[in-house]
Order: C-alpha cells, then sequence, then structure tokens
C-alpha cells in the first residue's frame, strides 16, 4: 500500500504550524518557570526575615523571662501581620498561636529557639509561615495568559504562515502553467529562468535542458521513421513490381524462378533492415550482453579478416592486424563490430591497398581502440559527425549496392556502447580511420 502523496503548500503550513507550537511552549513554558522560581526566592527571603524578626522578639522576651510579657509581645506584633503565621510550643504545650486568614496556602519553616526560664535554658518549637496564596493566584493566572498566548499565538502565526506558503508557492505554480504549455516541437522557446526565484532557476535551466534532447528525440524519431519508411518502400516495391509483373502473362520456369530469386533477395534486404532495427532497439533498452569473458581481441580480428577473405582477394585488397589485447567483451559483438568496418572499408578501399584492423590501450589503459584503416578517397568532414546516425550513407553514389542500408555503423556505435566504450571517425591524407572503444575490465 503506497502512502498517500502530501500537498506540498500543506506540509509546509503544519510544519510552521508545529514549530510555532513548540517555540511559543518553551518560551512561555520558560517564562512561567522563571516567574515562579522568582517567587519562590522572594518568599524564602521573606521567611528568612520573619525567622530573624521572630528570634529577635524572642531574645528581647528572654531577658525578661515572662511567658506572659512573650504572648503580649506576639499579640501585638502579628495583629497587624496577615500574612504571616506563628506556632510556638515547648515540651508538647502550646504557649502561642497566631490566628491566620483562612483559605490560605502557607510556606512553613520549624525553628528552634533557646530561651530561658527559672535560671534554665531550654528550647521553644517554634512554626513559622509566609502566606504565599497571592503569588499563587498570580502564578495560576499567569499560566493560563501563558497558555492562551500560545494558541492564539500559534493560531495567529499559522494563518499568516498558511498564506506566506501560499504567496511563496505562486511561482512554482505558474511554472507548472508554463510547463504545461511546453510541446517536444516547442523546445526553441525555452523556459526565461530570470523570470523566476534564483531558487527555481537551476531546475528550470535543468528542465530546457532535458526539453531540449527531447526536442532531439522528437525530430531523430521523426527522421528515423521517414528513413524506415523510405528503406522498406523500396524493397516492397521491387517485390510488387516483379511479382506483378510476371503475372501479366504465363511465363516459364525459368522466369519464374528469376522472379522468385529477385523476390527472394528483396525479402533478405527486408531481414536484414528489421533484424537490425530489433538490435539496434534492444541495445536503446539496455538488453545486457549475453556473454562476457577475456578474449584477445586480434583473434576476434583474424577471425573476421578470415571471413572476408574471398570477399578481400576479389577486390584485390589485402588486410591485416596491428596490435593486441585482452578485454572483457561480447566476442560475438565485437566480431560483428569489425564485420561492419571491415565491410565498409573492403568497399571504399583504394585498389591494391591494405586494410589495417589496429589495436592498442588509450593512455589510461583503461580502454582499448579498435580501429579500420583504409586508404581511399577522404569522407567529407562535415559528414563525420554523422557516420553514425541510422540509415546515413556518406556516400550513396559510390556505395552503389542495395545490401547495404545504412544502419551497419549504428550498430557499431550500440556494440560500443554496450561494452562501456565510444566511436570515432577521421578522414585525412587520403586515409580514413573509423573504430570504436571498449572497456578493459567490462
Amino acid at each position: 500500500m503506497t502512502a498517500r502523496p502530501h500537498s506540498l503548500q500543506s506540509r509546509l503550513s503544519l510544519w510552521f504550524a508545529a514549530q510555532t507550537l513548540f517555540g511559543l511552549s518553551v518560551i512561555c513554558f520558560a517564562i512561567y518557570l522563571v516567574t515562579a522560581w522568582s517567587f519562590g526566592q522572594k518568599q524564602e527571603e521573606e521567611l528568612n526575615q520573619k525567622a530573624v524578626l521572630v528570634e529577635h522578639l524572642l531574645k528581647e522576651a528572654d531577658k525578661g523571662g515572662d511567658l506572659v510579657f512573650l504572648r503580649h509581645k506576639l499579640d501585638d506584633f502579628f495583629s497587624m501581620q496577615d500574612d504571616v503565621s506563628l506556632s510556638i510550643s515547648h515540651a508538647g504545650k502550646q504557649l502561642f498561636q497566631s490566628s491566620p486568614t483562612a483559605g490560605s496556602r502557607w510556606m512553613r519553616r520549624n525553628l528552634l529557639v533557646p530561651w530561658q526560664q527559672s535560671g534554665l535554658t531550654t528550647q521553644l518549637q517554634v512554626q513559622l509561615g509566609v502566606n504565599t496564596a497571592q503569588e499563587d493566584r498570580l502564578l495560576e493566572r499567569l499560566g493560563w495568559t501563558l497558555l492562551g498566548a500560545v494558541v492564539l499565538g500559534t493560531a495567529l502565526v499559522s494563518l499568516t504562515g498558511m498564506w506566506l506558503v501560499r504567496r511563496g508557492l505562486r511561482p512554482l505554480k505558474a511554472l507548472a502553467e508554463r510547463t504545461a504549455a511546453m510541446a517536444p516541437d516547442k523546445a526553441n522557446r525555452p523556459i526565461d529562468a530570470m523570470d523566476f526565484a534564483e531558487e527555481l532557476r537551476p531546475w528550470i535551466t535543468q528542465f530546457n535542458a532535458l526539453l531540449l534532447r527531447v526536442q532531439r528525440a522528437y525530430v531523430q524519431l521523426e527522421s528515423f521513421n521517414a528513413d524506415v519508411a523510405h528503406e522498406l518502400r523500396t524493397p516492397l516495391a521491387n517485390l510488387i513490381g516483379a511479382t506483378e509483373l510476371a503475372l501479366t502473362r504465363p511465363r516459364g520456369n525459368e522466369e519464374l524462378q528469376a522472379v522468385l530469386a529477385s523476390n527472394l533477395e528483396e525479402i533478405g534486404r527486408l531481414s536484414g533492415i528489421v533484424t537490425d532495427m530489433l538490435f539496434l532497439s534492444q541495445a536503446e533498452s539496455g538488453t545486457p550482453m549475453r556473454t562476457r569473458a577475456a578474449a584477445s581481441l586480434a583473434a576476434q580480428a583474424g577471425d573476421v579478416i578470415d571471413f572476408y577473405d574471398a570477399m578481400l582477394e576479389e577486390a584485390g585488397l589485402r588486410a591485416e592486424v596491428k596490435g593486441d589485447a585482452v578485454a572483457d567483451v561480447d566476442a560475438a559483438l565485437v566480431r560483428r563490430a569489425l564485420f561492419n568496418l571491415l565491410g565498409n572499408a573492403i568497399r571504399f578501399a583504394a585498389p591494391a591497398s591494405t586494410i589495417r584492423i589496429e589495436i592498442g590501450s588509450e593512455k589510461n589503459h583503461s580502454e582499448v581502440t579498435l580501429a579500420v584503416v583504409n586508404r581511399g578517397e577522404p569522407i567529407d568532414p562535415a559528414a563525420l559527425p554523422r557516420l553514425f546516425e541510422r540509415f546515413y550513407r556518406a556516400a550513396p553514389a559510390r556505395d552503389g549496392s542495395p545490401r547495404h542500408h545504412g544502419l551497419g555503423l549504428s550498430i557499431v556505435e550500440a556494440i560500443a556502447r554496450m561494452h562501456g566504450g565510444r566511436v570515432f571517425a577521421a578522414s585525412q591524407g587520403g586515409e580514413t580511420r573509423i573504430g570504436f572503444t571498449v572497456r578493459r575490465d567490462g
């Protein structure tokens, strides 16, 4: 069960409210604790002052040694002190008890005070109290006031925060409206990042770059579809034309066999196009290599030269391998790439020349290069960047073969990419060098 997506606005507002509630609660709680501590300190100081005063009164009364005098003096003093309570006892007998205000709350302290009576020293048990009812009421009122401040402050700040969040997210909504109006065929009108907040500009820059790549893929797909239609139309038209011509009148076995042979050749061309397109599609979808093992690249190049031995002899050409390296590769795919490269070189090489398959390492030794080099007419520099595009032919007039449909170098590029490598092409000084790289460790 997937979690339900939350609104960014609601989540920001909720977090804003939660932080406000937490912050105000901590501040108000701290205020309450500091106030309560201050009241406690004040009450302790007041209790200390009263204790010193009571001890002084008892010492004054001690000079006379008369309990009646002591009660009279204490009555006179505490008749004006409603916020102080005093209780004096000796040997379990109550000697004095003040009459404090009813319903009060008290902070009390027990004291032992020396007392002279009949020449003997004894101790009086004194219990002194200070009325804290007023401070307690103030603390209670303060607590409720602070609680109300937390609630009202959180509500006010949350509402303000929601408005600010909604206002702050307006650029995102405007950006969403702009992006909704975009299309792959309108990528030439990118979103101007300067019209939006600085925080959104990196995202807009990346979006424009992505849209540009989408447009390129869109244009490439349209071109690819047109090329496929063009490439399939020719063999299909040949098949239909040859078949219709054969049916115009009765024909002998030899003529029918010739028509079938021609049709078979066109069908083979169709099959080759479909097979190559299927391979390219699988390579682009991330289909992994079937096998991968350490292999001698010179041995793979030698097998390819052996396969083309008859064609090389017929064209009056020679082929040789220069260098060697061992890499983790799919040997069948590497041979297929070399088949395509050597086939191209044979078609365009100068007569009686030697074609070289050069194998070497890059400077960092992490990649191995395989290049097929032939002498012949140079390739137009403007055509070099497009050599590996599907259905692209740099020199269709020189080719002149209906069997080649312009996917060979695209397959080389796909095989290089599957091996973590790249392709390259150069043509200068009457020498053309086309090849690819593979990672040495796969």
